[in-house]
């Protein structure tokens, strides 16, 4: 079944019946009217990733703002924190059709208000309802019987997200810089190079697919490490960029052709930007505190809802400039940020542009290779994966005896014996977070977004992050032969 998880509603494809869509836009609408945030009449933008699933749900949505009296405007195949900004600033509902990173077979809609993102607390408000359709204009499997046409695409949200860069990066700062663009099937592959040119940069655009191909930042898979060392030894390349399909989670690989894990990224970008408090969940990497960098710091649980609303809460405390982000690399901003006269306007939802920026400029600025900046990060080494088709509920029976208070941690320490960690206590957060004596961190949680178990570990060198993450895998998918 289509459900709603941390980025909105997702499902297999075949669950995202036009009647389905349809009427979820409708739910969604008729929320944000009974919060006066909508009205018959109000513009309200839609856009879509490059999956070949997207265009019939865009159209489903379509005629979904159309019945509940909106006016919809279609912005493109741009990236979700485009459309957001877009809506944030024009100040109306706004919704993206995606599947982000998850499976081929999968995609979703991420739904926004006209000034934020969904909260948690809003899920409840769309699943309540329950719109009354006319039976009449679908088929018996739920398909629309007159599909409508989506217009030409209007450029505004794109020109617009591309102009918050430049317009607070000036000139020409990454001159001289060679920087590849592995552009695959993501959403920014042609808006990317063209503001990395207008920073001055040689760009080398790479490895494009019109097959869709799921990139998921926090699993990277085997032939996209061996892509990046080819390509910057290949080319010379000073660095190497990409996203996911819908452009909210960034990829950087420096000039070693080595991939940044997103919150070594989110480190780097919220120092360049001067940020004096922080937000990102418990998954991220323990760097941030102690590097001592940053006047405030809160940990949340994982997802972008509660990193808003985190940076929500520091803002009511008094801090200025409060930034957020999440282990999958997407980086969000709280405060409008000044700078000898321009402006960066907040943009608080997931964004992949910003943090590759930042670390981009940062080592111009320093007139440093890019892996320069993470010999400054303290020595904290993370790494992720997480078992497919692991249905969500298995995943929560399973780690429930591992939660229990009085028993949990020695029933752990009896099951992964073999896996050369030692649980001491417990972080139940989000799902199980389990610290070491040896100063080690294992994470395993269910996916919000798809029938996935997820594993996270942290330790004092990338070697010993990865073979503890292996044995950790090893387990998880034994479990999933039982």
């Amino acid at each position: 079944m289509a459900a709603f998880g941390t980025s909105g509603l997702r499902g297999l494809v075949t669950e995202l019946r036009d009647e389905v869509v349809l009427g979820h836009v409708i739910a969604f609408l008729q929320h944000l009217q009974e919060l006066n945030e909508f009205q018959p009449g109000m513009k309200v933008f839609l856009a879509g990733d490059l999956r070949p699933s997207t265009t019939a749900i865009l159209q489903a949505a379509w005629q979904g703002v159309l019945d509940a009296g909106g006016e919809p405007h279609y912005l493109g195949r741009i990236p979700s924190p485009a459309l957001a900004y877009a809506g944030f600033r024009a100040k109306v509902p706004s919704l993206m059709v995606t599947g982000s990173h998850i499976p081929f077979d999968r995609n979703g809609i991420k739904f926004n208000r006209p000034h934020t993102e969904l909260r948690k607390e809003d899920e409840a408000g769309i699943l309540a309802r329950r719109p009354a359709l006319d039976r009449g204009v679908f088929t018996d499997s739920g398909a629309l019987r007159r599909r409508p046409e989506l217009p030409p695409a209007e450029d505004a949200g794109r020109v617009q997200y591309k102009e918050r860069y430049l317009d607070y990066f000036p000139g020409q700062p990454l001159k001289n810089w060679r920087i590849g663009v592995y552009q695959h099937s993501g959403v920014a592959r042609d808006l990317l190079p063209e503001i990395l040119e207008a920073l001055g940069a040689e760009v080398l655009t790479l490895g494009r697919s019109e097959a869709f191909v799921p990139m998921d930042t926090e699993a990277l898979r085997p032939e996209d490490r061996a892509l990046a060392q080819q390509w910057v030894q290949e080319w010379q390349l000073h660095a190497l960029l990409s996203t996911d399909g819908d452009a909210d989670r960034p990829m950087v690989a420096d000039e070693q052709g080595e991939w940044w894990r997103g919150d070594q990224l989110g480190q780097v970008c919220a120092a360049l930007l001067q940020a004096d408090a922080v937000v990102t969940p418990v998954s991220s990497n323990t760097g941030l505190e102690r590097a001592s960098r940053f006047a405030r710091t809160l940990r949340t649980r994982i997802g972008s809802p509660y990193v808003i609303a985190g940076m929500e809460q520091l803002l009511a405390e008094g801090c200025t400039r409060v930034v957020g982000y999440e282990a999958n690399g997407g980086f969000l901003l709280a405060s409008t940020l000044h700078e000898d006269g321009r402006n960066l306007h907040p943009l608080p939802t997931r964004d992949a542009i910003l943090p590759m920026l930042a670390a981009l400029l940062a080592a111009a600025r320093a007139g440093t290779p890019l892996s320069s900046l993470l010999q400054d990060l303290p020595q904290r080494f993370t790494s992720s994966d997480r078992v497919q088709e692991f249905p969500t509920e298995r995943s929560r029976s399973i780690l429930a005896c591992y939660q229990e208070p009085a028993t949990g941690l020695a029933a752990f320490n009896r099951d992964f014996a073999d896996i050369g960690f030692v649980a001491a206590r417990s972080d139940l957060t989000d799902g199980l977070r389990l610290h070491s004596e040896a100063d080690e961190i294992l994470h395993l949680r269910p996916s919000g977004n798809a029938p996935e178990l997820r594993c996270y570990v942290e330790a004092g060198s990338l070697a010993r992050a990865n073979t503890l993450l292996s044995a950790a895998m090893q387990k998880l998918q034994s479990w999933r032969q039982e």
